[in-house]
């Protein structure tokens, strides 16, 4: 017998509370004593990059999510490519779509020289996701830490483990529970994209073809974002505030004016439409649950001890 789509998406908002666990290796005073400076930098370098470029936020949390998806959060994503191995910045959710790798390198330049070969660049990149989010007027959280670095990159993860722009429903809700993540998680994590800014290829199709949009938003999009190959500088931010960190993005969606196709799969005739709801009418429950399901995000297969090692520069493994 044919299983409903309702009972199909019921079993998938319950998954990841059976499938997540908490990840005892890892603690928020992992450094307190070999490194106490590292928050103060790590803050510090954040301050200076948001500063220089609001928008360096969202592609700071962008990497963090890329990394802990494809392979868990050991800071593989930050690997070049080299001779002998293709890294995960070609991939197709990846290529021309990272940036803040140069924040990063800035950041473990500081650190090494205060805490020389102890503080692991998949460390640092957690907490300056973080930061990234509380500059820009969200919640903080305590980032649970000790992760060793990866020593090879994960590019077949990278290429199928990512979701898509085109992604659907039941597929968002599928790849976060392989993960242990439940539909909240996968709900409050979507809410990212109230930072930010996404390429015209990529909304393109939802402007033009779309029924769930709201006219006069895919008018708007359409006169800079036309058919056919279109300008590849073009862009638009996921929500109206894409510069702070708010709950705008939920707003938007239940106005029917998500970006991508994957943003507006969230709402409108389907389990998760109260989940939304929730978090466009309060952005303290949204910032909880965001806040929540980044600690859990964090936590996906961390690397400790051999076989990895703490990465003297992050963008290549250690001689």
């Amino acid at each position: 017998m044919a299983i409903s789509f309702n009972f199909f998406l019921l079993l998938l908002l319950l998954a990841g509370s059976t499938t997540a666990f908490p990840n005892f290796f890892l603690s928020p005073s992992f450094y307190s004593n070999t490194c106490p400076q590292l928050h103060g930098i790590v803050r510090s370098a954040m301050k200076e990059a948001i500063r220089n470029d609001t928008t360096i936020g969202a592609g700071l949390l962008r990497l963090f999510f890329h990394d802990c998806f494809a392979g868990g959060c050991d800071a593989s994503v930050l690997l070049d490519d080299t001779r002998a191995s293709v890294g995960e910045k070609t991939a197709p959710a990846n290529k021309n779509s990272l940036r803040g790798f140069e924040v990063i390198d800035l950041i473990k330049k500081r650190v090494e020289a205060a805490c020389p070969q102890t503080v692991s660049c998949a460390d640092i990149l957690a907490l300056a996701a973080r930061d990234s989010v509380g500059l820009l007027h969200g919640p903080r959280w305590n980032v649970r830490l000790g992760r060793s670095d990866a020593t090879a990159a994960e590019q077949n993860a990278a290429s199928f483990s990512l979701p898509g722009p085109g992604s659907s429903l039941p597929i968002l809700l599928t790849m976060f529970a392989a993960k242990g993540l439940d539909a909240r998680d996968m709900v409050a994590l979507s809410g990212a994209h109230t930072l930010g800014r996404s390429h015209c290829s990529l909304y393109r199709e939802r402007i033009h073809g779309d029924s769930n949009i709201d006219p006069a938003f895919s008018a708007a999009l359409r006169s800079t974002c036309p058919l056919g190959s279109g300008n590849a500088t073009v862009t638009a931010p996921f929500d109206r505030t894409p510069g702070r960190f708010d709950n705008m993005y939920f707003k938007d969606l239940v106005a029917f004016r998500g970006l991508l196709k994957s943003d507006q799969a969230l709402y409108g005739g389907s389990l998760v439409d109260p989940l939304v709801e929730i978090y466009s009418e309060d952005n303290a429950a949204f910032g909880r649950d965001f806040a929540a399901a980044m600690v859990k995000l964090g936590d996906l297969s961390p690397l400790f001890g051999l076989p990895g090692e703490i990465r003297l520069n992050c963008r290549k493994v250690n001689a």
